[in-house]
């Protein structure tokens, strides 16, 4: 019998419920979602949309759900993962979420959901496209078996390149970087064979990805987009003795430890 369509599955009540659900959990987690303002994307209604991204962390799933329902308001968001870890998260299929087997069947079955996805309106597609976690520093980035695929099924969609990465730059908590890279018509890939298709994903994910990383390395907020405030400073004990100190002064109190640097 065949896996109950997503589609179907997909509860937007409950989307709704979790999607607060984990941006509490990134707020104690994360300082920050920054995207750069070359990286905030367009929407292009009434076109299927395919986001590919590289996949450095446990984190993405929860970017994914922030970045979708804050620059994709209007859109259904389709994630598929590993059957196995998704039978440890079931609550996830009423998410939108489905699974992948391994294998030549798997990679068949996924393309038939993908397919259905990509054909329901204001649904969108994402994927992690290495299949397994990679380190943003590692290339070649890894296509999985099947992304190629997607211009198939979907030769009027707008695939777009999403790099993610996470940094320390000063503060306790990591930044979570995003950035969408130039959008890709399908119908382009589709002239290509499969080979030079892979070749041509690879090459727009990771010069998106580098582009990031030289956007992170300064560690400056200003050149980023804010698109989901976290938490600042310590917390606990030390920052609330820094709440008192900022009192007795006559000051505002400013958890973050660049402004306390600057400020002495």
């Amino acid at each position: 019998m065949p896996a109950p369509s997503p589609v179907t599955l997909r509860d937007a009540r409950l989307f709704a419920f979790f999607h607060v659900v984990f941006s509490r959990h990134f707020r104690r987690g994360m300082g920050a979602l920054r995207v750069p303002p070359w990286g905030i994307p367009q929407e292009h209604r009434g076109r299927p949309l395919i986001v590919l991204a590289n996949h450095p962390s446990w984190w993405d799933g929860v970017a994914f759900m922030l970045l979708s329902a804050r620059l994709f308001p209007s859109r259904h968001v389709f994630i598929p993962m590993a059957a196995e870890a998704l039978a440890k998260y079931r609550f996830m299929r009423r998410l939108g979420v489905f699974g992948i087997e391994p294998g030549a069947r798997g990679a068949a079955a996924f393309l038939r959901t993908a397919n259905e996805v990509l054909a329901a309106p204001r649904a969108m597609l994402w994927m992690n496209v290495p299949g397994r976690f990679q380190d943003v520093r590692e290339r070649p980035v890894v296509i999985a078996p099947g992304v190629t695929r997607l211009a198939e099924i979907a030769p009027n969609a707008v695939i777009l390149p999403l790099a993610l990465d996470y940094v320390f730059w000063t503060e306790s908590r990591p930044e979570m970087l995003a950035a969408f890279g130039p959008p890709m018509e399908a119908a382009d890939l589709l002239a290509l064979d499969r080979e030079a298709r892979e070749g041509a994903l690879r090459e727009a994910l990771t010069a998106t990805m580098d582009r990031l990383a030289a956007e992170a390395i300064p560690r400056d907020p200003a050149r980023f987009e804010v698109v989901a405030a976290g938490a600042e400073g310590m917390g606990g004990f030390y920052d609330l003795w820094r709440r008192f100190r900022a009192l007795l002064r006559g000051r505002r109190f400013d958890p973050r430890h660049v402004r306390d640097a600057k400020s002495g």
